[in-house]
């Protein structure tokens, strides 16, 4: 991901082995990135609002 002053672009998203990568974003200041496997899921979301800034949620299941 690549953060600018108009928003968070995607540069890359490379799966590992068994997983899915799938991206959304509904605007430019967010951008949100799961990585999904048969038991675990990964969401890194950026954003720029208010600042620039990256969260990851993990989900075992």
């Amino acid at each position: 991901m690549r953060y600018g002053s108009r928003g968070v672009c995607l540069i890359s998203a490379v799966p590992s082995r068994g997983f899915k990568a799938t991206t959304s974003q509904n605007d430019d200041d967010t951008l949100t990135v799961t990585f999904s496997g048969s038991d675990h899921r990964s969401v890194v979301t950026a954003t720029i609002d208010p600042v620039a800034k990256a969260s990851v949620r993990e989900t075992s299941f």
